[in-house]
């Protein structure tokens, strides 16, 4: 296994906190769900910012996103005018690719000044050391996925996708993203224990290089498991049913529910 790839280190003021979010979903399963999570993420965003030292959303934040040249999805305008809100504030938020919203390019960096990482990555935060990521694709086994992510994520599939007219190129995508989350759906209230991909992958890197704590979404369940002693898999789980999200104070990092 290569080493994990590192960022800047991230110095943590006295009282202030990092917060993580994942798998917002926004666009499913309708229009009006959609929309009254989106209210609720922009009211969490508000709280968090309170006194957030950083925000780091880890992936699958629309449920389908795809960046023309000239058109992005339609919706989401009060997360997106949020979030420009805040990084015209001064605060540092990262997005990480997920599985259904892979096809970001340059909008959020251009237009908000927000970081887009694609792969997880190392980064020292006040005095512990985090491995974060969207989790799609990591450990044993999930190979139709794997092999179906490297056509999604090659250059001449984004290029025929961007051929296709975006009524029609979003639409097939928003269908294709539906199937997805219907077949894997019951799984995602199960926890497989040592089983858990994540997990055994985070087990992998723990051998070679410690972390405090691994931070991941992709698999739709709140978790906090231990990976070796003195570190932990913290999975942030999703904005459908939980409204999980993870928030580090300095000492621990703790799951928690926005109930607002």
């Amino acid at each position: 296994m290569k080493s994990p790839h590192l960022l800047s280190d991230v110095i943590l003021p006295p009282g202030k906190r990092v917060y993580f979010a994942s798998d917002f979903h926004l666009g499913a399963p309708d229009a009006a769900s959609s929309l009254a999570r989106e209210k609720r993420i922009v009211r969490w965003l508000d709280e968090a910012a309170k006194d957030a030292a950083a925000i780091y959303l880890l992936g699958d934040i629309f449920d389908f996103w795809f960046e023309y040249k000239h058109a992005i999805p339609r919706g989401f305008s009060r997360l997106q005018g949020k979030l420009a809100e805040l990084t015209d504030g001064g605060l540092p938020i990262t997005i990480f690719t997920g599985n259904h919203d892979m096809w970001m390019f340059g909008y959020f960096t251009q237009e908000m000044g927000i970081p887009v990482l694609r792969q997880e990555v190392s980064q020292r935060i006040g005095d512990k050391m985090f491995h974060i990521g969207h989790g799609d694709g990591l450990g044993p086994k999930d190979y139709s996925y794997k092999a179906l992510k490297q056509v999604f994520t090659s250059g001449v599939a984004q290029w025929l996708f961007a051929r296709l007219h975006p009524n029609f190129g979003i639409g097939l995508a928003n269908t294709w993203s539906r199937r997805s989350r219907m077949q894997s759906g019951k799984e995602d209230s199960k926890y497989f224990g040592d089983e858990e991909w994540l997990l055994q992958y985070c087990r992998e890197v723990e051998a070679q290089h410690h972390h405090d704590y691994y931070v991941f979404g992709h698999r739709h369940l709140p978790l906090d498991v231990e990976v070796r002693p003195g570190s932990r898999y913290v999975n942030l789980g999703e904005w459908v049913n939980y409204c999980s999200y993870g928030v580090y104070d300095g000492n621990e990092l703790a799951l928690r529910h926005f109930e607002q």
